[in-house]
């Protein structure tokens, strides 16, 4: 129970600033009809107790399952069977990401299904598990982690050369949406038991971190390619909001808790079924241990269910309407500050940033401090929400203009920040992206683009999510420069006390 209670509280925080914020709204500019904000507060609701649910069932279930599979596939000690078993795996976990249901669900409804749900996920999935199949293939020959993201960089860069703007946007966003609470405690699970095959028998500590940096631009490339092949014609979007009339109070709750609870139960089974041929044929587990990863699993199932009502049936819409509603009072500077604080709040109740400031200042011994690396991410995740709500209102200011230049610095600071640093950075853009970024803040960009002549949804109201998860890629790497300037000039000045 104390681990429920803390994962709970943990839902709780995340949920409330963004709760609050709109309530403040609710009673100042942006007033919503009584039966949205009800539906809005219930949604709230539904997310704070399913994603304590999920995230208790991870941690209980879906994690263990995830080191005991790696450690069977670490005993092979066959290349190949690691990275076919990676490839299944990686895309069966992909495909019950949460955050990437709900980016797929904005894409199919603002493309009025020119995009499907189900093409995007599998898309996605495929992109995922072939990077994460790479991902392992450079741990065990030890290529240089930042050598490795500059060629996927090229690769990603050259085909944005051919890829429409509709699906620029979607491909970088569903980048941070794949490094969710399900995939990245799971690759990590697996990295584990997988490190046992590396050459050298020793796994260093900065190959602990960078998997899932390499792992979410197979995100990136999957729907680059898929704009390519598919050579769709030019994509407009719109939102469609329900009548407040035509629905009762707890009917769209009703509509959505089935179809969540099927798409859920199709997502998390084949991961289940692979745990149990892994189990018969690679490892022995007591009674005991296999209830308890059982009840993980329900858990998750449980939550994952509670968790996508809420969001589907009232949290998102709320989002988008107010959104709306502040873009159409003709103020920029107010639609540039909202965006900054919902950025400021949303990133300081993400309780994974509050796990990756922890570990940063474990594994530098507490030379950086948590409260510095906290208050850099936040202000930086601030700015980069708001510079998209500049995107949406200025006309001609394109997504590119700000990922070029940003993945040209991080990828500059690669090469002269210390490579513990560039690892936790490429990989803390997927920790930033959290729930609330994937829901609420992508559903008031929407609705601010909506708003706003000459935006458009497809083009202005996604990219938000990539905008997010590049600010730590440079924040984290210049702290990391930082840390390696001080380490210098203190070492220099101890060998000055000396002579």
């Amino acid at each position: 129970m104390r681990a429920l209670t803390q994962k709970f509280k943990e839902a709780f925080l995340s949920v409330f600033p963004i709760a609050a914020i709109v309530l403040f709204l609710n009673f100042t500019v942006s007033p919503l009809e009584p039966l949205r904000l009800y539906r809005f507060l219930i949604g709230a609701l539904f997310i704070v107790a399913g994603l304590s649910l999920f995230l208790f069932g991870v941690e209980l279930g879906i994690d263990p399952i995830g080191q005991h599979m790696g450690s069977a596939i670490a005993k092979t000690n066959k290349t190949g069977f690691v990275i076919f078993s990676v490839l299944l795996l990686g895309f069966f976990v992909s495909v019950a990401e949460p955050d990437l249901h709900i980016l797929a669900g904005q894409v199919d409804a603002v493309s009025s299904g020119v995009i499907s749900k189900l093409s995007i996920v599998a898309i996605v999935s495929i992109g995922i598990a072939a990077m994460l199949a790479l991902g392992f293939f450079r741990i065990l020959y030890n290529i240089p982690l930042n050598l490795s993201l500059l060629g996927l960089y090229l690769v990603i860069f050259a085909l944005s050369f051919f890829t429409s703007s509709e699906f620029m946007a979607i491909s970088f966003d569903a980048s941070g949406a794949t490094t969710g609470a399900l995939t990245v405690p799971f690759v990590l699970a697996l990295a584990m038991g997988v490190s046992a095959l590396k050459k050298d028998s020793r796994a260093s500590e900065k190959d602990s971190f960078g998997l899932v940096a390499i792992t979410s631009t197979g995100a990136i490339i999957a729907v680059m390619v898929m704009s390519i092949v598919s050579k769709t014609d030019k994509i407009t979007g719109s939102l469609e909001t329900a009548s407040e009339t035509s629905l009762g109070l707890m009917s769209p709750f009703a509509e959505q808790l089935p179809k969540m609870a099927l798409e859920i139960l199709i997502a998390l089974t084949p991961i289940v079924l692979l745990f149990f041929i892994f189990k018969f044929r690679s490892f022995v587990l007591s009674r005991g241990q296999l209830r308890r990863i059982l009840f993980g699993v329900g858990y998750a199932f449980i939550g994952l269910v509670l968790f996508l009502t809420g969001v589907n049936a009232g949290f998102m819409e709320a989002g988008a309407i107010v959104g709306f509603k502040v873009a159409a009072l003709n103020k920029p500077s107010l639609l540039v500050a909202i965006g900054f604080f919902l950025g400021l709040f949303t990133v300081l109740a993400e309780p994974a940033v509050h796990a990756l400031t922890n570990q940063i200042e474990a594994v530098t011994s507490g030379y950086v401090k948590k409260r510095t690396v906290l208050v850099a991410l936040t202000i930086g995740i601030g700015i980069a929400v708001a510079l998209s709500m500049v995107r949406i209102l200025v006309p001609g200011l394109q997504l590119w203009h700000y990922l070029l230049p940003g993945y040209l610095i991080s990828l500059g600071l690669s090469f002269v920040v210390p490579k513990l640093f560039v690892g936790i950075a490429f990989d803390s853009g997927g920790v930033a992206s959290g729930p609330m970024t994937a829901t609420f803040i992508l559903a008031f960009a929407q609705g601010a683009a909506e708003a706003i002549d000459g935006a458009d949804v497809m083009l202005d109201g996604f990219g938000i999510i990539a905008m997010v998860a590049l600010t730590p890629l440079i924040t984290l790497q210049v702290l990391g420069l930082i840390y390696k300037l001080k380490s210098r000039k203190e070492g220099a000045e101890n060998d000055d006390a000396v002579n």
